[in-house]
């Protein structure tokens, strides 16, 4: 993994983050090199200095962006309004909630991707799902329909515990499965992105709730087939989109990016500081993201995010992915996830390896290899249906 700030992981993971989403070497570069001293104090020192030196150097793309539209040339200005929200929203995830900046940063954020991709006329629609009374947000990137003309299948994808739509999509996986002719659904699920932040939804352990949800919505568009609707997730969407299609029969297969058999016994290890955190001030972070008060009260509750007993649900096609040197989740997670898929008509397991110069968490050194073996995978199977 490409580390400007050495022996800081977070700091290093976020960085890379945003290179996967489109993110500059140049103006990263700009952003990152005033912060290196302030980087060997920790993950939690500092990271207003993160703040402040990342949202500078995203103001001053937005204001080539600006300078571009004056010009009369919207699509150059839409490629640099979509890269500094992505810089917002990388500074914005690295905060406590307490961190007021942390919300005008957000919202640009949400406006200037919004605004990015408008002007570029890119594959996106902003929808609302309906959930129990209320909505949360989602991005629907369409695919053509088939050669036999039926409309396209489409996947479900779900955030992890801190990652965001804006920065799913600019990543690439929804492009990378529109062009083997699978449509995706983003969402911003109950505890993450928009939802979490603007809408004051928090997480859950059953992750069918919000999953069913965004299956039923699916089902009132005409441009998606029915019968192939599948559910994908990274990080800790590796917990989520098992235990939705255990839960969900309705869903048609079930595709991960880096396991998360046993979150709840993960935490448990967190405390005795094994494995490297994803975000700064990570207690605090996930007491905010599941409404729970003390991290006592979080802690009685975390084993319920446990996929023993669910995975072997499972009645569909289900992938597998896992870089063998992930710093934040153990490779065993992925082997019992898969050994435990009994009854899954397709089981695969793919690890990668330094071979495919990708190891780190959901592909963080790469981005490329599990996408797009994720892809494949999804789009050969659902053409076997």
């Amino acid at each position: 993994m490409f580390e400007p700030f050495p022996g800081n992981y977070v700091w290093n993971l976020s960085t890379n983050l945003a290179l996967m989403c489109g993110g500059n070497y140049g103006e990263l570069d700009e952003a990152c090199r005033p912060i290196r001293e302030a980087a060997s104090r920790g993950e939690d020192a500092g990271t207003a200095l993160f703040f402040d030196s990342w949202v500078n150097v995203a103001r001053k793309v937005l204001a080539l962006g600006d300078r571009d539209l004056e010009m009369g040339r919207p699509l150059s200005a839409g490629v640099k309004y979509q890269r500094a929200a992505g810089y917002l929203l990388a500074a914005e995830r690295m905060q406590s909630r307490d961190y007021a900046p942390r919300w005008e940063a957000y919202n640009d954020g949400l406006k200037y991707f919004r605004k990015g991709v408008e002007l570029q006329g890119k594959n996106v629609e902003f929808v609302q799902i309906p959930y129990e009374g209320r909505y949360y947000t989602a991005l629907f990137v369409k695919a053509e329909p088939g050669p036999d003309g039926r409309p396209a299948p489409c996947v479900v994808s779900c955030n992890g515990l801190d990652s965001m739509k804006e920065q799913i999509y600019s990543a690439g996986n929804p492009e990378a499965f529109r062009l083997r002719g699978v449509s995706t659904l983003v969402i911003d699920q109950p505890g993450t992105g928009e939802a979490l932040r603007n809408l004051g939804l928090v997480g859950r352990h059953d992750s069918e709730a919000w999953a069913s949800a965004a299956l039923d919505y699916l089902l009132t568009r005409a441009d998606v087939d029915p019968k192939r609707i599948g559910m994908f997730g990274l990080s800790l969407g590796g917990y989520f989109a098992p235990r939705a299609a255990a839960m969900e029969p309705r869903f048609a297969l079930c595709a991960v990016m880096g396991a998360n058999h046993n979150w709840g016994e993960m935490q448990k290890r967190r405390m005795a500081r094994e494995g490297d955190r994803p975000v700064p001030h990570y207690w605090d972070h996930v007491m905010w993201v599941f409404g729970k008060k003390t991290i006592e009260e979080f802690m009685d509750w975390a084993p319920a995010m446990d996929l023993n007993g669910v995975v072997e649900k499972i009645r569909v096609p289900f992938l597998v992915t896992h870089g063998s040197g992930d710093r934040q989740i153990p490779v065993e997670y992925a082997h019992q996830s898969y050994d435990q898929a009994i009854y899954s008509p397709k089981r695969t397991l793919f690890i990668t390896t330094r071979d495919d110069f990708e190891v780190e968490h959901c592909g963080a050194d790469n981005g490329t290899i599990l996408r797009d073996y994720i892809a494949d995978w999804i789009g050969e199977t659902f053409a076997d249906m």
